[in-house]
């Protein structure tokens, strides 16, 4: 068995400093198996990748290994909606109704598109206990959020919607466009561009994804409900992590059954360099190489801030456009003050600087610090250095 994590690929020599921080990432900050890719006006200057795809280090990481990405699959989502609004098929003034009637129950009949994706809308998470599995039933979930009542007056306050995001806007998309998200994603945006990410794994790709390591300590806990000490909220946070118990991927990310459905907000699959190709199309106002793939006003309109401050459900601030996270200085995506992309669970993180022209993609195979993670920022400083 090797011991010594081998790095392979490419780095433009004025951008060594991302190779630098890649291989520390694997000598002093516990990285396993991951990749990272930046691309510059739509030229890439990097493209690693290192270490193994199995807890066994038997499998060396490839240039094309995919792995789940979580959260990083609400940018895609973000770009797909941007799309729609584009062209003139999805209107973020409309009520969420107007496409996906039975949305109006239960006091939400005026919640907007844009409410919906800004995390405003106030369903992040279901008050029915569900059983193990019930993630993977598309029907069951949209069925169940549909009838949910909102946790605060929507359009009052925003809360990071962990699991139901994809759900919710998954569901508006195949309202809209008559497919899946994740064929929209294939057909429109990944298709045209040749960038490897996925929503809804093939089952022909599932031998190329690398295993997800959990630690022990990362195991999700529940919060007793009718604990003491509980605070306002504590129950809402503690179900969007939860119910059902498959949404945190813990037991289930390695299986066929999670690759193969379509979970947007968490089941993702893909490579840094197909992270970093949608990204660089993104930067460069929604084209990379003569194929276009968002309206560069609709992209623009998704990239402008919507809220920003205290989170319900996070509980710390939190900065969103329609659907992307933005920078902000407690939780920083590169150094422009208009980037915009989307973290993951784990550290795994996708996203554009347009003012520098720069496109950022990393993916990991570990679950790690999730708000702020060293590997990552490390990554996406040094990518900084080479400008």
């Amino acid at each position: 068995m090797r011991t010594e994590p081998v790095v392979s690929g490419w780095c433009d020599p004025a951008f060594a400093a991302v190779r630098s921080e890649f291989t520390t990432n694997f000598r002093e900050r516990g990285e396993l198996g991951a990749a990272v890719c930046v691309s510059v006006r739509g030229r890439v200057v990097v493209n690693l990748f290192g270490g193994w795809r199995d807890t066994a280090r038997l499998q060396p990481w490839n240039q094309d290994t995919l792995v789940n990405v979580f959260s990083v699959g609400k940018g895609l989502l973000a770009a797909c909606a941007a799309r729609l609004t584009g062209e003139g098929r999805l209107d973020p003034d409309a009520a969420v109704a107007r496409y996906w009637p039975e949305f109006a129950a239960a006091g939400k009949a005026a919640v907007t598109v844009r409410e919906l994706l800004s995390h405003q809308a106030g369903v992040p998470a279901i008050r029915e206990a569900l059983p193990a599995g019930s993630a993977l039933d598309w029907p069951l979930m949209t069925r169940v959020l549909a009838a949910e009542a909102p946790w605060w007056p929507p359009g009052e306050g925003h809360g990071y919607h962990v699991n139901t995001f994809g759900f919710v806007v998954g569901e508006l998309i195949r309202r809209v466009s008559g497919v899946t998200p994740g064929r929209l994603l294939a057909r429109e945006l990944a298709g045209p561009l040749g960038a490897d990410v996925h929503i809804g794994l093939a089952e022909s790709e599932h031998s190329r994804v690398a295993e997800f390591i959990w630690a022990d300590s990362d195991a999700p806990r529940a919060v007793p409900r009718k604990r003491p000490d509980a605070r306002p909220g504590d129950v809402m946070t503690e179900l969007a992590y939860i119910n059902p118990p498959d949404f945190t991927g813990y037991g289930v990310v390695n299986t066929a059954a999670w690759r193969s459905a379509e979970m947007p907000s968490a089941n993702a699959h893909a490579s840094a360099a197909g992270v970093a190709r949608i990204y660089a199309a993104l930067a460069g106002g929604g084209s990379l190489d003569g194929r276009r793939i968002v309206d560069a006003a609709a992209l623009a309109e998704a990239t402008q801030e919507q809220v920003y401050g205290a989170d319900l459900v996070l509980r710390r601030p939190s900065r969103f456009g329609l659907g992307f996270q933005l920078t902000h200085a407690e939780r920083p995506l590169g150094r422009g003050p208009r980037c915009f992309g989307h973290f993951g669970a784990g550290g795994s993180v996708g996203f554009s600087d347009p003012d520098a022209g720069l496109a950022f993609g990393y993916v990991t195979s570990q679950m790690g610090p999730r708000w702020r993670n060293p590997r990552n920022r490390a990554l996406m400083d040094a990518s900084y250095a080479g400008l």
